[in-house]
């Protein structure tokens, strides 16, 4: 069977890759090892109760946000409805016993900040000026068209290209709370603000200027959309459709070759894999040039996490919980935490140091079942916590893997019960995943979440690019451009870019319908006939049996 392009992997990137190119008219298929499409922003249903591992919010969304113009661009917008977080604190950072709320706007935020702050006042303007203008220029060096722009745009991508988030963070402020509550979202990248690169951290922050939102239905609705859009279009999708390798004659790429034996032919392959998988196991390192070799053997992979998930009959909004994240940390040392998270230190504490939790349920009402939340807390381990159980067979691991598992979860709820006094009296379903929950499913490298690590060494052009030294082999994906939802969505654009030789703006003409936005805070404010049918249970019913 021959196509014009190949994309393994079904992520934010390999999708969004995929519906470009067929809406430019490209015969185009999508190969997925898993059973539903989405990788990350895939969701699941245990027991009847949905959980989304890998979207907990999304920025950009605003009117001429980067990630809103590529939805509308591709007209994917009119399949996708986003719930907006509390615009009052769509983050909650509790470091011991402090609680200082991040609102919409970054006016806004800044006059919070001050307010807990107020001796920080000059530092933390300066902190936000000099973070807004790292942003800016980035986005004035992509700017071909304004060369004038991206040279006067140069001595702040150079001031701070080879700097960290605390270089960042300590040139401005010196309050040791203020510099924890900076750091607070470093969970969104997995690395102690010490070793993250300055530009990772900006971008995080920037990226939630506007506020914070969540599909509709859970991260799925993703997926569904692009999927619709790709078969509106001609494309096709296989799912549980393993990719043994990389077919490649004379350094370029003639398709590639499934578990199954089948061969499937084209002279254009995405790969939405990390680069391990891509070079090391699809196209065998025999095959690589020296250069890059040593470049996939040396190259430092995103931690991965411990991940509960669980429900509860208990009153969240009694007990004080809203749809904003909440970031708990135990004290203000976050570098020390999340440095402790690169390792297995989280298996020698008492309770995790530090977690993240979201109450799914008060993002999105509708999918409430048997009126108990849905809800998502996160701790970060390294990979090496699990190594003694990785030659195990998924679905089959020894009971002492299974007994970590079972004494890990009620260490986090215990954790939790810190901040929701009473929350172990009321969990109704539980389960836990690992970083080898994290590999078996989503195929990544020692279980990461978030592709290569974001250090400077690794960011911008010391990343990976969707060209490759293969003809006709690109890539996308978290280990490319940037990871998260609007990072590794861009990076499908950039590739389907490089297939296509074009401008963005020749890839997004579809001219969309506008995307619809509901109040998380305010289900009075949802349409009559979406709140009858969430009384009935309709929603949440309609959206676990409906297949992509």
């Amino acid at each position: 069977m021959n196509y014009d392009a190949i994309i393994i992997g079904s992520g934010a990137g390999g999708l969004t890759a995929a519906v470009a190119l067929a809406q430019a008219g490209k015969k185009v298929i999508v190969l997925e090892q898993h059973d539903r499409p989405g990788g990350w922003t895939h969701s699941f249903t245990l027991e009847g109760y949905r959980f989304s591992p890998g979207v907990h919010y999304i920025g950009s969304l605003e009117e001429g946000g980067g990630l809103r113009r590529i939805y509308d661009g591709l007209g994917v917008s009119q399949d996708l409805t986003f719930c907006e977080l509390n615009p009052d604190g769509y983050d909650h950072v509790v470091i011991g016993d402090q609680r200082v709320d991040f609102p919409k706007g970054k006016e806004n935020l800044i006059e919070r900040l001050k307010s807990h702050f107020p001796h920080e006042a000059k530092g933390i303007d300066s902190y936000f000026a000099d973070l807004t203008n790292m942003m800016e220029s980035l986005s004035n060096i992509g700017k071909l068209s304004d060369p004038l722009k991206a040279v006067t745009s140069a001595p702040s991508i150079l001031k701070w290209m080879r700097a960290t988030g605390a270089d960042l963070i300590n040139a401005h402020v010196s309050d040791p709370i203020l510099r924890g509550v900076l750091a607070a979202q470093s969970g969104d990248h997995g690395m102690p603000p010490s070793k993250v690169s300055a530009f990772v951290h900006a971008g995080i922050t920037h990226h939630y200027f506007n506020g914070g939102y969540y599909p509709l239905g859970g991260a799925f609705a993703l997926p569904r959309a692009f999927v619709r859009a790709l078969k509106k279009s001609g494309g096709e999708i296989r799912l549980q459709c393993r990719v043994k390798r990389i077919l490649v004659e004379q350094k370029k790429v003639i398709g590639v070759e499934l578990d199954s034996g089948e061969e499937i032919r084209s002279d254009v392959v995405i790969s939405n894999a990390d680069p391990e998988v891509t070079f090391g196991q699809l196209i065998g390192k025999e095959k690589l040039s020296p250069r890059l070799k040593r470049k996939v053997d040396s190259v430092r992979y995103s931690t991965s996490c411990l991940s509960l998930f669980f429900a509860t009959d208990m009153d969240l909004r009694g007990a004080g919980l809203d749809s904003g994240n909440y970031w708990f940390y135990d004290h203000a040392d976050v570098d020390k935490i999340y440095s402790d998270g690169l390792t297995d230190a989280v298996l020698k504490d008492e309770t995790p140091p530090g977690m993240f939790l979201t109450a799914t349920t008060l993002k999105d009402p509708s999918k409430m079942h048997s009126g108990h939340h849905t809800c998502e807390s996160f701790a970060f381990v390294g990979y090496e916590a699990f190594e003694q159980f990785a030659h195990t067979k998924y679905g089959s691991r020894p009971a002492d893997y299974e007994a970590m598992k079972e004494d890990l979860a009620w260490r986090m709820v215990r954790g939790l019960e810190k901040h929701v006094p009473g929350l172990s009296k009321h969990i109704v379903f539980y389960s836990l995943g690992t970083p080898l929950t994290n590999e078996h499913y989503l195929n990544a490298t020692r279980g990461n979440l978030y592709g290569i690590e974001k250090s400077p060494q690794q960011v911008g052009p010391w990343a990976f690019s969707p060209r490759t030294e293969f003809e006709g082999l690109y890539m996308c994906g978290a280990s490319t451009l940037s990871h998260g939802v609007a990072g590794v969505t861009q990076s499908g654009i950039n590739a389907a870019k490089a297939v296509l030789n074009c401008r963005t703006r020749d890839i997004l003409t579809q001219h969309g319908a506008s995307l619809t936005f509901l109040p998380s805070e305010d289900v009075s404010a949802w349409p009559e006939n979406l709140r009858r049918k969430m009384e009935r249970g309709e929603v949440a019913r309609e959206d676990e049996e409906r297949e992509v």
